[in-house]
């Protein structure tokens, strides 16, 4: 369990240097190589780490092996580790994480932009979630 804390918490510092980024991100993202690069790759850190905690609760939880990144979000719903809607919702991160790891450079700025303003509030609450469900051995 030490390990999915310690992930848990380089998400949130993750997080939080995003959300330090946000400030004139559609010119800044446009003209601006090396803060480009760093959106990206912390947006890329934040979907393949929240991949990387949901296969540890579920090894945690000795529930069923995925299949996929997707599966890894439906399994913690089916089991309510997160709330099944919200699941459903969230496992498209695994779909942003591929685009991030294989097509980057098509990358959107006003896309991107919007994700780091809307989104950010969707990985805390599925760390919250996560966390929640950790305290409480009946989940």
């Amino acid at each position: 369990m030490e390990r999915i804390n310690q992930k848990i918490s380089r998400v949130k510092e993750y997080v939080s240097l995003l959300e330090s980024l946000r400030e004139d991100c559609m010119s800044r993202f446009l003209s601006d190589k090396v803060y480009r690069g760093a959106i990206l790759h912390y947006l890329y850190l934040i979907a393949d780490s929240c991949i990387s905690i949901g296969e540890m609760v579920l090894k945690h939880k000795s529930l069923r092996v995925p299949q996929s990144y997707a599966e890894v979000f439906d399994i913690l719903g089916e089991n309510r580790v997160l709330e099944p809607e919200f699941a459903y919702k969230f496992a498209k991160i695994s779909g942003f994480r591929n685009f991030l790891a294989h097509d980057y450079e098509a990358a959107d700025a006003k896309l991107i932009c919007e994700l780091l303003i809307s989104n950010l509030d969707e990985v805390k609450i599925f760390l919250g979630q996560i966390e929640g469900s950790l305290l409480n051995p009946d989940n």
